[in-house]
């Protein structure tokens, strides 16, 4: 049996009630009650969630040897993190990096990722169901 993180950033505590128009209204307690039971029997997750940028890197340096793979939404750190890209790019786990929204078709500042380059791949745009494609990529 596969083991993934579903390792989420910033304000994705709130999923279901910020910005709806963009993120849907499941939670993300919802949805990851479905993919689980989608995988039942071939991949055991763990979540984590947090705001703060030292703790998602801990997240990462983790991982190593416990996680076939690490499905990532940086959410705001997307942008902006060079110790989250490092953090990636120092560790054997292959990270897939997801978005629920188009990061292109967003704001100007949001267009740029620093954690593709270093991410096994890049998914976005799909809602929800980007973190099953992101699983997916990592089951390939």
């Amino acid at each position: 049996m596969k083991k993934i993180l579903i390792l989420n950033g910033p304000n994705l505590n709130l999923q279901g009630k910020r910005d709806v128009n963009i993120y849907g209204t499941t939670t993300f307690e919802e949805y990851t009650e479905s993919l689980a039971k989608r995988y039942e029997g071939t991949v055991e997750f763990d979540y984590f969630q947090s705001n703060i940028e030292g703790e998602l890197i801990n997240a990462i340096h983790a991982s190593v040897g416990k996680y076939d793979g690490v499905v990532l939404n940086a959410g705001g750190y997307t942008h902006t993190s060079v110790a989250l890209r490092d953090a990636i790019a120092a560790v054997t786990t292959p990270v897939v990096e997801v978005h629920i929204s188009s990061i292109l078709a967003r704001e100007e500042f949001r267009h740029i990722s620093m954690i593709a380059p270093v991410a096994k791949g890049s998914i976005m745009g799909f809602g929800l169901d980007s973190y099953r494609l992101g699983v997916e990529a990592l089951l390939e």
